[in-house]
């Protein structure tokens, strides 16, 4: 069991990372680069040196080293953070969550977090792309309370443009995870004009009709929060000219999703 592994955040008292008051530890890495990434410092696998970039956690607590996004942790480093808030997860259930980049790709440290949480009885969520072998999904399977499972394109050739990535793999695991208990949320980004198309969007809702065990669906619509992120960074933002959805649209989206059966939202 590895008991350390790369991170660039802990957010406190998050309400957007599944139910109830949540921890969300972000794992730097992740093997898609999604064009509308709202986390662009989760890419890369390991540290980097960033000018001008800080960001609300920092391991030591001190200023001279805020220009680095990522940092080597422990499994205990983390948990004592992850604890703090125990209060908090009891009074709304909620627990602790972790997100990226993709958590999977460091499946051993992943692993060992999930299960020092199971010994203190703190409720898990893990958000995934879904791009990562499926034994490393069934590892982690009986001491995960909650995945939050990215769906973004149906199209194969469609989603490797904008992702970076096939999407075979995901969908495959998504179907066999939904065969294999009640532990799903899907979360839906709504990018204009790439992932809200009238075909993607109904290829998504007949593939997702046949689906097990959805829990909830989670409409997530793009916001341009991260273009001071990609400034700073110094890297290409290819949707720095989208508009957000409108009340609108995304309310005839939810009308859509919900004929479904499966309840429907905005955000986490």
């Amino acid at each position: 069991m590895r008991n350390s592994g790369y991170i660039f955040d802990i957010k406190k008292y998050s309400v957007n990372d599944g139910p109830g008051i949540r921890t969300t530890i972000f794992f730097k890495g992740c093997p898609l680069n999604c064009w509308w990434c709202h986390n662009p410092e989760s890419q890369l696998n390991e540290p980097e040196a960033v000018d001008d970039c800080i960001f609300r956690w920092h391991p030591t607590n001190e200023s001279s080293n805020r220009k680095t996004i990522g940092y080597k942790v422990s499994t205990e480093e983390v948990m004592n953070e992850i604890v703090k808030d125990l209060p908090f997860y009891e009074e709304s259930n909620g627990g602790a969550t972790f997100s990226g980049g993709e958590p999977m790709l460091q499946i051993d440290f992943l692993y060992s977090l999930l299960t020092e949480c199971k010994s203190h009885e703190i409720k898990t969520a893990v958000d995934t792309t879904g791009y990562a072998p499926f034994t490393d999904i069934e590892k982690i399977y009986d001491i995960t309370d909650l995945f939050l499972f990215d769906l973004k394109l149906m199209d194969d050739k469609v989603h490797f443009e904008y992702c970076g990535v096939s999407n075979k793999l995901i969908h495959e695991n998504l179907l066999r995870l939904s065969s294999a208990g009640n532990k799903i949320i899907l979360r839906i980004p709504i990018i204009p004009s790439i992932t809200d198309t009238e075909e993607n969007i109904l290829q998504t809702i007949n593939f997702i009709s046949s689906l097990k065990n959805i829990r909830e669906i989670n409409l997530l619509p793009f916001h341009n929060s991260a273009k001071s992120k990609y400034e700073r960074m110094k890297k290409e933002n290819k949707v720095v000219n989208l508009v957000p959805p409108s009340k609108e649209h995304l309310d005839e989206l939810i009308y859509k999703f919900e004929l479904t059966g499966i309840p429907v939202k905005t955000g986490g």
